[in-house]
């Protein structure tokens, strides 16, 4: 069954033919039962790989495909993609109670639930399946189903070969993972743009973890809805992306909602998305967004399968997750390439890259479908994420203390030299303040303009708060917070003293 280069030169890329060859060669050497894993980065085009082999399996073989989805928006549009390279399909969706016309169909398009019930019912039999395409395969729902297909060849595909549940490993049901190109692989060949990455240090104390192993809404919107992040997410857009059609994810819908006031009080074309918008509102928003040059849309996490819209420019991730494949997801949303977009941008403030890793670092996805175990164990904690952070202050501040030689303090050093003289740990919060003061002095004419530059070193306040609780080992919520209003109001204090020394 090699695949020649001409025969489908219109549709397909070479890594796209290569992997084709590779993946019928497994299915010509692996017995019926025989259940495979395709893995392709998003963006890479896995639907119009998984259309070529549904398309060559029919002719070369006689014998049905079915193809699987978990969402209604993946049927259609699987369906659609499947037409397109001439393969006749029927989706079998809760409109459809039997399959009357089955013979006239060699391929079906099947949600889950929807052909999990009607097996169930035992009021569809689909005959002669050879082969059973699972899109999205690294969800769990698909699991009920295998058992349906005991005679035929399963072969899943996904982007992240790494189960949504811990505790039911994708090696248990899959005896071979099938590797397609790297995502830095895809960037070298012009097929996905480059991601300029940026995060902004947020504290996650406060995230709580629910039963499937992420943080919760309730925790996120607890944190993300509060008025310092929301200010921290309306500057970081302003600064890095103002004027870019920007995505935004978040893990709740108040969030989002707050996101959509913040934007829309601040001047901006802002929508916000969630599933509990109808088909036609949803409709009605993307195209607005797809036709608005400089929109952006806020939304919770629908928008991260299925979704295409080439034309972003910008992803905010305003939230954090525990979830690999969500991370890769969210930010595939941007890759996709354009003739005048190579790169795209991308903001987190969830510390997700610190998490994770860089989107295009390679990863080791045999190392991690075999061993998900000892991946998960060695994904980097909060605490340690925080621990290492270092602040820096953004270029548009710094501009602003233009009169000092420098503005650099390391708390931590400090910290050693008051150690090392026997002076007491608080000596340190005293040195930063009077450096702060001293600053924000250099730079003003006055007082009044002195405590507005003060106001805006908070991000810096809070991280120098932080270094220092961890050093004198007390860095529970409340001490920090009493420690930053503490500190705040000392520094308007010093600087109010250094104004009536000058006079």
């Amino acid at each position: 069954m090699e695949i020649k280069k001409e025969q489908a030169e219109k549709t397909l890329y070479d890594y796209q033919l290569e992997d084709l060859n590779t993946i019928f060669k497994q299915l010509e050497e692996s017995p019926n039962g025989s259940n495979l894993l395709y893995q392709l980065p998003t963006g890479g085009g896995k639907t119009v790989v998984f259309s070529e082999i549904a398309k060559r399996y029919i002719r070369e073989t006689q014998k049905k495909v079915v193809v699987l989805t978990h969402r209604i928006e993946l049927s259609s549009q699987t369906s659609k993609m499947l037409k397109g390279f001439g393969v006749k399909n029927k989706i079998i969706n809760s409109d459809v109670k039997e399959l009357i016309d089955q013979d006239e169909y060699m391929c079906f398009v099947a949600m889950v639930e929807t052909l999990n019930n009607r097996l169930q019912e035992e009021k569809v039999e689909i005959k002669n399946i050879g082969l059973v395409i699972i899109d999205e395969a690294h969800y769990n729902s698909f699991r009920k189903l295998f058992k349906y297909f005991k005679h035929s060849t399963i072969l899943g595909v996904t982007a992240t070969p790494l189960s949504s549940n811990i505790k039911l490993p994708m090696k248990d049901n899959y005896q071979k993972l099938i590797m397609g190109e790297s995502i830095s692989n895809l960037i070298e060949k012009k097929f996905l743009a480059r991601a300029n990455m940026y995060n902004r240090d947020v504290s996650l104390k406060t995230l709580k973890l629910g039963i499937h192993g992420d943080y919760t809404v309730k925790s996120s919107d607890e944190l993300y809805g509060n008025l310092s992040m929301q200010s921290k997410l309306l500057g970081s857009y302003e600064e890095i992306a103002k004027g870019t059609k920007t995505l935004i994810f978040n893990n709740g819908i108040n969030t989002s909602k707050y996101v959509y006031e913040t934007f829309k009080k601040a001047g901006y074309k802002i929508r916000h998305l969630d599933n509990k918008n109808t088909a036609s509102e949803r409709k009605e928003i993307l195209k607005w967004f797809s036709n608005t040059p400089d929109a952006i849309l806020t939304s919770v996490s629908i928008l991260t399968t299925g979704f295409d819209e080439p034309s972003v420019e910008t992803i905010i991730l305003n939230r954090a997750t525990k979830s690999l494949t969500l991370y890769f997801q969210m930010i595939g949303r941007g890759s996709r390439v354009l003739p005048n977009k190579e790169e795209f941008t991308v903001i987190d403030l969830g510390n997700n890259v610190a998490r994770f890793g860089m989107w295009d670092a390679p990863m080791d996805w045999k190392e991690i479908f075999h061993f998900p175990d000892f991946f998960l164990e060695n994904i980097r904690n909060d605490e340690d994420i925080e621990r290492d952070f270092v602040y820096e202050m953004p270029q548009e501040l710094k501009d602003k203390f233009s009169n000092s030689v420098t503005l650099d303090f390391d708390v931590k050093e400090e910290y050693k030299k008051v150690f090392a003289q026997g002076l007491k740990s608080k000596t340190v919060l005293e040195r930063s303040i009077e450096q702060h003061a001293q600053i924000c002095v250099e730079n003003s004419e006055d007082i009044f303009d002195a405590r507005i530059l003060a106001k805006q070193l908070k991000e810096e306040i809070s991280y120098r708060v932080r270094l220092y609780s961890y050093c004198i080992m007390n860095n529970t919520k409340n001490y920090k917070e009493w420690l930053e209003e503490d500190y705040e109001r000392k520094l308007r204090s010093r600087i109010s003293k250094k104004f009536a020394s000058k006079m």
